[in-house]
């Protein structure tokens, strides 16, 4: 899992500079009245962290576990992200990701098989929730800035 979580701190600072270089307008600007702002988005991205930090803890502690996912669209609007301070959005989101990579990268090797179930979909091992949630912010990442060097593989799976 060391690459994995490379490669997560390698995304916060390969995008920050230009994730630092939106203004709080642009960051706001919504392109159509249903779709997420890059305010929104970075939020969605918090929210991501934090429920897959449970994951991830609840793994490693556990060899097989089952939750119910959360109403994404619901935790933007209920947190209201539109209105958030764009740069207190990245500080949040830069400092949780870095403890993501964190957790990551101490995770032991034996526990990377435990299983997770999401919504009756699933199992998903903590590996593959790792590996994917990473491509998950990548996508989204790509969504606030599209011409990002950044590859993403990112298929919704539960």
């Amino acid at each position: 899992m060391q690459e994995t979580a490379k490669s997560l701190r390698e995304v916060i600072k390969s995008q920050m500079e230009s994730l630092l270089a939106i203004s709080e307008d642009e960051a706001a600007h919504k392109t159509q009245p249903d779709k997420w702002s890059k305010k929104e988005i970075l939020g969605h991205l918090i929210d991501s962290a934090a429920n897959n930090q449970m994951k991830f803890v609840k793994l490693l502690e556990e060899s097989e576990a089952a939750i119910i996912g959360y109403k994404q669209d619901n935790w933007v609007q209920t947190q209201k992200y539109q209105e958030a301070n764009w740069q207190e959005l990245l500080t949040l989101w830069a400092a949780y990701n870095s403890h993501l990579a964190h957790i990551i990268e101490h995770t032991p090797e034996e526990v990377l098989s435990h299983k997770l179930t999401v919504n009756s979909s699933g199992p998903f091992t903590l590996e593959f929730i790792m590996k994917d949630y990473v491509e998950h912010l990548k996508h989204h990442l790509l969504q606030i800035l599209p011409k990002a060097n950044l590859r993403s593989t990112f298929k919704m799976v539960y």
